[in-house]
């Protein structure tokens, strides 16, 4: 059974997120007069994700929907517990503007989708909304690299849990087996993959390490050569 397909994650995976969110939360706290409530850019920003990070596990564990654990972390973030959610919409939507406004893909993105377009079929699975993927992805110019979007603000489960990812394969009409996962993230990507029953690839860009029983590449320009190397299942991979 030879790897058919590869399912990616968008964020810090192929897209650089922790770029355009720090570039993003810069100018916006400039735009809203905020710039001075933190001592640095650097402390805003550590925040910013510890919020983003604690909302976001209550949105996986299904505490809450996409929009309020947006709503909250804006809340948090300013220290205004009884900010209206139309009030903090509004505060997310420009935040929004001046992130997409950093929006860029990972120099080796592009190139290791093109080494991989023949042979191999593509997806997406992110813990998402499919709202937000498809036109980030739409506007960086490669939402047609994607046969499926998958995202789990419509599933209603999120990575690491196995039915997120047997549903992106569903989408592809593939089993576990014939799917590799590529993600930055160890636990929620490559380990949930894993025991998901696909092939899990952690995306290791800060050279981390410390997972030897994981299967880990530093950068996507080698992801083709381990692709067609595979031998997981006993034989290599029938694309050369």
């Amino acid at each position: 059974m030879p790897i058919r397909a590869v399912l990616w994650d968008i964020d810090d995976t192929i897209f650089d997120y922790a770029g355009a969110d720090r570039a993003g939360l810069e100018r916006h706290l400039r735009a809203e007069g905020l710039a001075e409530a933190y001592a640095s850019v650097d402390q805003a920003l550590t925040r910013w994700k510890e919020l983003t990070h604690f909302h976001w596990r209550r949105f996986e564990a299904g505490g809450v929907d996409f929009e309020a654990q947006r709503r909250d972390r804006v809340r948090d973030f300013l220290g205004v517990p009884a900010m209206s959610d139309a009030r903090a919409d509004e505060w997310f939507a420009c935040y929004v503007t001046h992130y997409e406004a950093a929006w860029q893909l990972f120099p080796d993105a592009v190139p290791a989708l093109d080494r991989l377009a023949d042979g191999f079929r593509h997806g997406v699975l992110s813990n998402s909304s499919l709202r937000n993927q498809h036109r980030k992805l739409t506007v960086l110019g490669v939402r047609d690299r994607f046969e499926a979007v998958v995202c789990a603000a419509e599933l209603g489960v999120a990575k690491p849990r196995a039915a997120a990812f047997h549903a992106a394969c569903d989408a592809l009409g593939l089993p576990p087996g014939q799917v590799a996962y590529v993600g930055d993230h160890p636990d929620i990507d490559a380990e949930g993959a894993v025991a998901a029953g696909l092939a899990g690839i952690w995306l290791d860009r800060g050279g981390v390490g410390g997972r030897p029983e994981l299967t880990r590449i530093t950068g996507l320009g080698e992801l083709p050569a381990l692709l067609r190397a595979d031998t997981r299942f006993g034989a290599p991979s029938s694309f050369g």
